[in-house]
């Protein structure tokens, strides 16, 4: 039996990473049959939107998509292209595993967890933004709903339970944000009451951080709100070896898109440098959510046996290989 997903190759080293990505997949022979979609800077040239409908519609009937980087831009242009697909489909949980794999710059061989990022409100929703005309002055709002809450939550401990992990840490800064902040701890502390399986703990976002670069090894499942997420998720990545080793899985009720959460390295475009991991690891992600952890597994153990024989490693992860020769390194262990 096939299933067929949105396939959206992205702006700059997203065709060659989701080349590597697709080969590997069909030497896994999963029975995925693809639909290939525009957005992004390739998707404005080509019919003149960043987000053709035809995109939106494929994603809407496949309800599973794998994508590659998408340029936003910094400080101004058009708003970001990943916000605002997670908006369209409600993709209300940003999960993102970190976990050390062998011969990378990790100054860890211990992490192992999984941040949990509500993916649709809180600092990202910036309502009522706005700059005084004197240039001086500048406001965003931030609000945060029971219903967000409870919903992300809710999926960290059921994550936990169903992946065997025994812990979930609820960041926050309710001590100083009492209200939109403090609404959030309060709902997790309720949801919490409904898992006595797993432990819960509560952890202010900068003693986290702090935490997570002393000891990250105490953590297993962390759930927050977006912009804390944000910067949480990143961090792991770096424990771990940097972006280019992290995957990341946008869920909703109805669409999941999986994707590479690193950028579009214009810089590196059609060279073949660039390290295709972070969306091989995102397609393990997407064979998890489709019924197929066997190959899941298959696949990451595949890209860690790679990694231990340092077989065709890209440059950043001090090899000499390239984007398509290390994607075939790991097909031949699969």
């Amino acid at each position: 039996m096939t299933q067929k997903i949105t396939v959206i190759r992205g702006d700059g080293i997203g065709p060659e990473i989701m080349d590597a990505t697709l080969y590997v997949l069909d030497k896994l022979n999963v029975g995925l049959e693809y639909e290939d979609a525009d957005a992004g800077l390739v998707a404005l040239e080509k019919h003149g939107d960043l987000m053709p409908a035809s995109t939106l519609e494929s994603i809407a009937r496949n309800k599973v998509a794998l994508k590659s980087p998408l340029t936003t831009p910094v400080g101004g242009g058009f708003t970001s292209i990943n916000v605002s697909l997670r908006r369209h489909f409600d993709l209300y949980a940003n999960v993102r595993p970190a976990h050390t794999f062998p011969n990378t710059k990790s100054r860890f061989d211990n992490v192992n967890l999984v941040t949990v990022r509500e993916n649709t409100e809180g600092a990202y929703l910036a309502e009522g933004q706005e700059v005084s005309a004197d240039g001086e002055t500048a406001f965003s709002g931030t609000r945060i709903t029971r219903k967000g809450s409870e919903r992300i939550v809710r999926y960290a401990f059921e994550l936990a339970r169903s992946t065997g992990r025994k812990k979930v840490t609820a960041v926050h800064k309710a001590n100083i944000i009492k209200s939109t902040s403090g609404l959030f701890l309060a709902v997790a502390r309720e949801v919490a009451a409904n898992y006595p399986d797993i432990e819960f703990q509560e952890m202010i976002v900068d003693n986290t951080c702090m935490q997570l670069v002393m000891r990250p090894e105490q953590f297993d499942v962390i759930v927050t709100t977006n912009l804390f997420g944000d910067i949480i998720s990143d961090l792991c990545a770096g424990l771990v070896g940097g972006l280019g080793l992290a995957p990341g899985a946008n869920i909703g009720e109805n669409a999941a898109i999986f994707e590479a959460v690193h950028g579009t390295a214009p810089d590196i475009a059609g060279q073949g440098k660039a390290n295709p991991c972070a969306l091989l690891l995102a397609a393990a992600q997407m064979l998890d959510h489709i019924g197929q952890p066997e190959n899941a597994e298959r696949l990451r153990k595949a890209i860690v046996a790679t990694l231990e024989a340092k077989d065709s490693l890209t440059g950043d992860l001090g090899g000499n290989g390239n984007t398509m020769g290390f994607a075939q390194a790991i097909a031949s262990r699969l």
